[in-house]
């Protein structure tokens, strides 16, 4: 919860299926958060931004595990 985003050290805490778990949440709340602003009932379209934040951070840090084999 909340609306502080992650911070990278959350992140390179999760276990890979964590994280894919959370890449998954944050590509549908994403999804969403599109739609509502196309249909021009989204308040704070600053979410979409940090949903995009947190997906791109998530999906680097998945990329360097993954090449580290880890």
């Amino acid at each position: 919860g909340g609306s502080g985003g992650m911070k990278t050290e959350e992140i390179r805490g999760l276990s890979a299926e964590e994280l894919n778990d959370r890449i998954a949440e944050l590509e549908d709340e994403l999804f969403r958060l599109r739609i509502q602003n196309q249909s021009g009932q989204l308040e704070n379209p600053l979410r979409i931004r940090g949903a995009r934040r947190d997906l791109a951070r998530c999906k680097t840090i998945r990329n360097e595990a993954a090449r580290q084999g880890a």
